[in-house]
């Protein structure tokens, strides 16, 4: 019996795809490049995460290229994205390397989990997303896909195709009758990244990390020069971790969010130039405006100073690093994700009450913080002679138990001279 030899570099025998599609030329790209190269039938998904653009072009721009309307899906996934995926993720108080507010780590899975489910609903065998083979985000995708489906066939045009420069991606589709818009015919300046948390620009001009940000890359925040000589105050109301009002006003997170922005935007707040570790192995310099979260994240840690014992509020800054590079790397579906999460909502059961913000130039100062459930107790802390049950004179035994093995380091070190 012959066994025929299979290139594994050879194009996989593929009936329907779904693709993650912004409308834009490299997802345009791509979408005739499977139909071409894969000879299979293309679905479109375009998500709505509010990265402020319109979306019913990408449908015309679909139906152009030749996908019958009934495998164009349009969602917008505002809300699911904020209350299901980031304010869970700030209920952690989730940085990665000390800084970077995870914005475009965070969108990943849901994108993914919606692909796979128009996939199980066609009953598509593959998946296919726009990243580039030197970045996080094939990895975040397809860390999703197959959690969530594991027999799905990935494809990953980025690491396939032989289109390796600009002017190839611009021939091939001319070639293919694919629109061109103007700005696009030349080399982009920088990549840019944009959702209702965050825009993200990496690149070309950003790509020498002791070169300044150039102005024209900012696009959600004014500069802290700019921004008014007088403060902002505000009040954001927090009920179980997750931030529901601003100024005594209820709000979706959606909406919730997307007011923060604006108010981040109009201070200056929330600009981050980074060099971060990619999960792939490398550096790379990034510039982050997260106007909002840059907000939300010290509102949510005062509301926790008053609501949260100690040994919680500490526990929960030892795995907060680890729960943020799972996020960071992918593992959003991962059960060690999950666990550290229920750990996460089980300690903010008591998180409510509100936090008072002065915003200004770039700067988010708390200025006050009240709650139903405080434990802090100002007859405890008071100088002043207090009402309750607080002896100094325990210190004393309290200093002297937590200094014996001290001293008794300092008496060997005495003696052994």
């Amino acid at each position: 019996m012959t066994h025929m030899s299979v290139d594994p570099l050879a194009p996989k025998t593929v009936k329907k795809v779904v693709l993650a599609y912004s409308g834009g030329l490299d997802t345009s790209i791509i979408l005739k490049w499977l139909q071409t190269t894969y000879g299979c039938e293309v679905i479109t998904f375009t998500a709505d995460l509010g990265q402020g653009e319109e979306l019913e072009p990408a449908r015309k721009k679909a139906e152009l290229l030749g996908i019958k309307p009934e495998n164009i899906f349009i969602e917008d996934l505002r809300e699911e994205f904020v209350r299901d995926y980031v304010f869970p993720m700030f209920r952690a108080n989730a940085v990665y390397e000390g800084v970077y507010l995870l914005g475009t780590s965070i969108a990943r899975p849901l994108i993914a989990k919606k692909q796979i489910e128009i996939a199980e609903k066609l009953g598509a065998d593959a998946v296919c997303h726009g990243a580039t083979g030197k970045g996080n985000d094939q990895v975040r995708f397809e860390l999703g896909y197959y959690a969530l489906k594991p027999d799905v066939t990935v494809i990953a045009p980025w690491r396939e195709w032989d289109l390796k420069s600009r002017e190839q991606l611009i021939a091939f589709a001319e070639q293919h009758q694919i629109p061109i818009a103007k700005d696009k015919r030349g080399e982009s300046p920088f990549s840019v990244d944009a959702n209702l948390l965050h825009a993200s620009s990496e690149g070309k001009v950003l790509e020498d990390p002791a070169d300044e940000v150039p102005d024209y890359v900012f696009s959600r925040t004014i500069s802290p020069e700019e921004a008014p000589d007088t403060p902002t105050v505000i009040t954001i109301g927090f009920e179980k971790g997750d931030a529901v009002s601003i100024d005594g006003e209820r709000l979706s997170p959606a909406t919730l969010l997307a007011k923060l922005n604006q108010l981040g935007h109009d201070n200056g707040i929330g600009r981050l130039d980074l060099v971060e570790n990619r999960f792939v192995g490398m550096k790379s310099r990034g510039m982050y405006e997260t106007p909002g979260g840059t907000i939300l994240l010290p509102a949510h840690r005062a509301i926790e100073s008053i609501t949260l014992d100690r040994g919680a509020a500490h526990l929960k800054d030892q795995i907060m690093p680890q729960y943020a590079e799972l996020i960071y790397n992918g593992f959003w579906f991962s059960p060690e994700r999950e666990m550290l999460q229920a750990l996460i909502d089980k300690s903010q059961e008591k998180v409510t009450g509100d936090v008072r913000l002065k915003l200004y130039k770039g700067g988010v100062h708390v200025i006050g913080r009240t709650s139903p459930h405080s434990l802090y107790d100002q007859d405890l802390v008071t100088f002043e002679e207090g009402a309750v049950a607080y002896d100094h004179r325990d210190a004393a035994g309290f200093i002297k138990l937590n200094a014996l093995r001290l001293r008794t380091l300092a008496q060997r070190k005495k003696r052994e001279g």
